[in-house]
């Protein structure tokens, strides 16, 4: 594989599927959801990564009310932070924010303070600084809003940001968000990012003289 090198000024990371592997939970706490809802497990879980939990549910259950999925959504996230069985690093992962320490980034997760607390500190990796959680933002990721307000956070315009993501839902959101996209992980590359990578053990980030990244991928 031929590396790309991307240039930037800010890095902005999402975390189940990227940072954290957190699958095994997610199939578990999903699975359980289709079967209470009469739902087939399989078409649910090509719904659900990457987006906040009431918002897949109003895709799966249209008509639903949505305090009903607010609600429903609530259960699911204190099931979820309670349950870290299997919750790992992503390949790479600690290395790779390990060589982002002093230089900007920020976590954008569909995760809830408590979630993406929980299942970083159960994977072993440090807390970005700067965070957008779901508590940060009025609309899901596909919608924008989270990398836009990270990108503002940091004080670089968008289309210097590189977004990491493995979703659907997160790299149409990156795109959106006028940013370029890595994809991480084998869910990625279906969706249209810039490049795509396997894990984090491909990525390597160099501060350059003027303050930029370059981001070494492949």
């Amino acid at each position: 594989m031929t590396a790309t090198v991307l240039t930037a000024r800010a890095l902005l990371l999402d975390m189940d599927g990227t940072l954290v592997n957190s699958d095994a939970v997610v199939e578990r706490i999903w699975r359980r959801w289709s079967e209470r809802h009469g739902l087939d497990g399989d078409e649910v879980m090509k719904v659900v990564h990457g987006r906040q939990g009431h918002a897949s549910m109003a895709m799966l259950l249209p008509g639903r009310p949505v305090q009903q999925n607010l609600a429903d959504n609530a259960r699911m996230l204190a099931e979820e932070t309670a349950d870290m069985d299997g919750v790992v690093e992503v390949p790479g992962a600690a290395a790779f924010l390990a060589s982002l320490d002093g230089l900007p980034h920020a976590l954008v997760t569909s995760a809830d303070v408590a979630l993406s607390t929980a299942r970083m500190a159960a994977a072993g990796l440090p807390l970005p600084a700067v965070r957008i959680t779901a508590e940060s933002v009025g609309a899901s990721k596909p919608d924008p809003e989270g990398f836009l307000k990270g990108a503002a956070e940091l004080g670089v315009a968008p289309e210097d940001c590189v977004v990491f993501e493995d979703s659907g839902a997160g790299i149409a959101a990156g795109r959106a968000a006028g940013m370029r996209v890595v994809g991480v992980g084998a869910r990625a590359g279906v969706h249209g990012p810039d490049v795509v990578v396997a894990d984090l053990t491909r990525v390597r980030v160099e501060a350059a003289a003027d303050g930029s990244l370059r981001v070494r991928v492949g």
